[in-house]
């Protein structure tokens, strides 16, 4: 059997991510040795960080070129050496952009028969715990606060907005274009949406949070989240969760600007955390969000690309802003 696999054939650097920087090869179905397990990709999970991995080390190891590229995926177990998989379980494994690969088991973890399954990478996966524990943990709003979010129509903005709605606040999203804030409102039940490409923005935003921001969950960074920081209240949360704005392209030419003072005169809480941070109260996250989706309180968007080699295109998609909700390929 070929093993497709999609390559970064060559690092972009401060350009902008094109189809150019991937090849398509045929590599080596491999074979699982003692404690590993032998996986075969159904989704892959798209993410603004696939691209953030390619300017250096994050939490993750940097990556370079000539490698597969790197991603998790919902994968199905194919053999396994270890006692607590089979074939035909389901995880979430990192193993790439690649039809089959191999991982260790001890690393991996059987996954609920959930229906649909795609649920296991957007509102059970990560973007929905990243929303949860973001805004719950690091924003900690109270009922009757204002949330603002960047990104909102993504993966994890749209499901952070949700969740501020359930918990009594008022919940303001930042996106691209009128569509967007329309949908935002009207099918999300968020209760304004600013265009962050309107030449209007700033006015937009004053607008549509008079009395300030109490918790802004950050996607961006850039010249949204300036706007946002000069608009927080006093004891104001930021929840710094994503720099999407400066991931694809050169650098911005500043940061925000009087920040240090800002946060010291209006006793601003900022943290930046990753997921992985909360790990051990997955499960009650989990009921959490399964109690949301099962009662409608909790509507889950999902933008699934078909077919293994447009997995370049979706990513490019994406960081353009092109999906709404949670965005991966169906290999």
């Amino acid at each position: 059997m070929a093993n497709r696999q999609i390559v970064l054939d060559r690092l972009p650097g401060a350009e902008k991510l094109a189809p150019g920087h991937f090849a398509l090869k045929d590599g080596d179905v491999p074979s699982p040795g003692a404690g590993e397990v032998l996986l075969k990709t159904r989704y892959i999970s798209l993410d603004a960080a696939n691209r953030a991995w390619m300017q250096g080390a994050t939490y993750r190891s940097a990556l370079e070129g000539g490698q597969v590229m790197a991603g998790g995926s919902l994968s199905e177990v194919v053999e396994s050496n270890v006692d607590h998989l089979k074939p035909g379980d389901l995880v979430f494994a990192d193993i790439g952009w690649q039809d089959y690969g191999v991982a260790p088991g001890r690393r991996l973890q059987k996954l609920p028969d959930l229906k649909p399954e795609t649920h296991l990478l957007s509102v059970y996966g990560i973007a929905g715990l990243t929303a949860y524990f973001g805004l719950l943990e690091c924003g900690q709003p109270k009922a009757g606060e204002t949330v603002v979010i960047s990104a909102a129509a993504g993966s994890v903005g749209s499901i952070v907005g949700q969740i501020a709605k359930i918990k009594g606040c008022r919940v303001v999203g930042i996106a691209g274009g009128e569509e967007k804030g329309r949908w935002l409102t009207g099918e999300l039940g968020f209760d304004a949406a600013v265009d962050y490409r309107s030449p209007e923005f700033k006015r937009q935003l004053r607008a549509a949070v008079p009395e300030g921001i109490d918790v802004y969950f950050d996607n961006t960074g850039g010249d949204v989240f300036e706007a946002c920081l000069f608009a927080m209240k006093t004891h104001g949360r930021i929840a710094c969760c994503g720099a999407l704005s400066q991931y694809d392209g050169a650098p911005p030419p500043h940061g925000p600007r009087g920040v240090p003072g800002l946060i010291v005169t209006k006793r601003l809480t900022l943290r930046g955390f990753v997921v992985m941070d909360f790990a051990d109260r997955n499960d009650k996250a989990l009921a959490d969000l399964q109690g949301w989706v099962a009662s409608g309180q909790l509507k889950v968007t999902e933008d699934i690309v078909d077919g293994f080699e447009n997995l370049p295109a979706a990513l490019i998609g994406l960081l353009h802003g092109d999906n709404r909700g949670k965005r991966m390929v169906r290999v």
